[in-house]
């Protein structure tokens, strides 16, 4: 009886101290509480950074170190894995300060949490083609990059916003590519010379662009529009004279032609060309053409 009499005053005890550990952190003045967020900020420990940081903006919103904290909970719930809420912070600093001195900053971290959204523990240690991925929050990035050039390309955080929007744009421009190939298995050419005239249109220069103009050559030979064919041909070989779709006279060779087309099997037919007596084209040839 005097041991359980022991334990329950033990936990009374401890539930004292916790309570009135919570009082204290509570009640602690702004300059502290920027301390330890600070101290959590400079361990790594993002998770008590961001509570500390959210606490010392909702109990001390017009405090000196309030928009220094908003800034800093961009940051930490960013490096907490919380994207979508260092954008909303982002956005509310932006919209609060806009004239802050360090609003590119927000701007910045803004499009990086777009940047880095959506991909998960393993995709951040591990190899992961991102250009199967959904582009939403890419192409998202990429216009957060550009605002941020936009308004201040004097920008402290400029060159990294440039050079990760080459990196977007190669990686949107890749997507379009795998989705013209998709078009290709489901016998959909014309949605697939579309997908690669987009590239070339919105994403010259970027190295998915001599595969773009392999699937509208493919394409445009599938759906018998020679004259397309051959202008899309005459810029691929004027171009990339050694993309591997082109022989050693600058011919576009195919293992995939008009007959395959026609002599279709029923299964191929009944699922829309999902299943596949002949393998369908398909470009990805960024191993090779990256080595010119």
């Amino acid at each position: 009886m005097k041991k359980l009499l022991s334990l329950l005053l033990i936990c009374a005890l401890a539930l004292l101290t916790a309570c009135s550990s919570n009082d204290t952190v509570e009640d602690l003045p702004e300059d502290q509480l920027y301390r330890k967020a600070q101290r959590y900020l400079k361990d790594g420990n993002f998770d008590s950074a961001v509570k500390y940081l959210q606490m010392l903006e909702s109990r001390y919103p017009f405090g000196p170190f309030a928009e220094q904290a908003q800034l800093e909970l961009i940051y930490a719930q960013y490096r907490n894995f919380e994207e979508e809420e260092a954008v909303a912070a982002a956005d509310r600093f932006i919209r609060l300060h806009p004239q802050h001195p360090h609003v590119d900053y927000a701007y910045y971290m803004k499009g990086l949490a777009n940047y880095t959204a959506g991909t998960g523990v393993l995709e951040r240690f591990l190899p992961t083609d991102m250009t199967q991925r959904d582009p939403g929050k890419a192409v998202q990035s990429f216009e957060d990059f550009r605002q941020l050039l936009y308004r201040y390309p004097n920008s402290d955080y400029a060159a990294d916003a440039r050079a990760r929007m080459i990196y977007l744009r190669a990686r949107l421009a890749r997507y379009e590519v795998n989705v013209a190939n998709y078009y290709f298995r489901r016998k959909a050419y014309m949605a697939a010379a579309n997908r690669g005239r987009y590239v070339v249109e919105n994403y010259p220069q970027t190295e998915a662009t001599a595969d773009a103009l392999a699937v509208m050559v493919q394409a445009y030979k599938l759906l018998e529009l020679n004259d397309l064919a051959d202008s899309s041909l005459a810029v691929l070989r004027e171009n990339y004279p050694k993309h591997p779709t082109l022989d050693a006279n600058g011919n576009f060779v195919s293992s995939y032609s008009v007959a395959d087309d026609e002599d279709r099997s029923i299964i191929s037919y009944m699922t829309l060309g999902l299943f596949d007596r002949d393998k369908p084209p398909s470009f990805d040839n960024r191993a090779e053409y990256l080595q010119y």
